[in-house]
């Protein structure tokens, strides 16, 4: 009988500390701030870099390096935010020949799962662009930083994949079709 009974304590025991032990592997969820916060992209338009920031744009993201598996990250970007300091470019890019901001006002990120890579780690997931959904590839560093943690990273798209581009920029001539999306944004514990 005290076996039985030292049996079944030491089964909850095991049982609690399962509990415990899945709790530390999942992923803490953050918001962005977005004062200090940059999301870029940059491509090549008549031979020459272009570069341009979304001002507006969020994220919801569990993430923990050690806890992968819980780890998710949704992004939605207002695509008429998009500031590259040139007023003509910017309605050029708003327009319905590239972004049509009217008709497809926001780009849409979201992860189905996480790795490491050389550079750190990868997200896995899926961007909807201009009514167009593709597999995309994002890789990135988190770091700990004096004001919070720090995700900063990298991808890369072709455009015309997403059907933006129509009349001259329907080609290479103007605008290259591979596009850079550069990010470093700091995260702020969700409440």
């Amino acid at each position: 009988m005290r076996r039985c009974a030292f049996a079944l304590v030491l089964l909850f025991s095991c049982a609690g500390f399962g509990r415990i032990a899945v709790a530390a592997d999942t992923a803490r969820s953050y918001t962005i701030d977005p004062a200090h916060s940059q999301l870029e992209i940059i491509g090549i338009e008549s031979g020459g870099e272009v570069r341009a920031v979304f001002k507006k744009y969020s994220a919801a993201v569990a993430f923990a390096p050690d806890a992968l598996a819980t780890s998710k990250a949704d992004v939605v970007i207002d695509m008429s935010s998009i500031d590259s300091q040139d007023k003509d470019r910017d309605a050029a890019l708003r327009g319905p020949d590239l972004f049509d901001a009217a008709q497809f006002p926001t780009a849409h990120f979201v992860t189905r799962s996480f790795g490491l890579s050389e550079r750190g780690f990868s997200a896995f997931g899926t961007l909807t662009m201009h009514g167009v959904t593709k597999n995309l590839v994002v890789f990135f560093n988190f770091a700990q930083s004096d004001d919070g943690p720090i995700m900063e990273g990298a991808a890369r798209i072709k455009r015309l994949d997403f059907g933006v581009g129509k009349g001259k920029w329907e080609g290479f001539q103007e605008l290259a079709d591979s596009v850079r999306i550069k990010f470093k944004i700091l995260l702020m514990p969700k409440k």
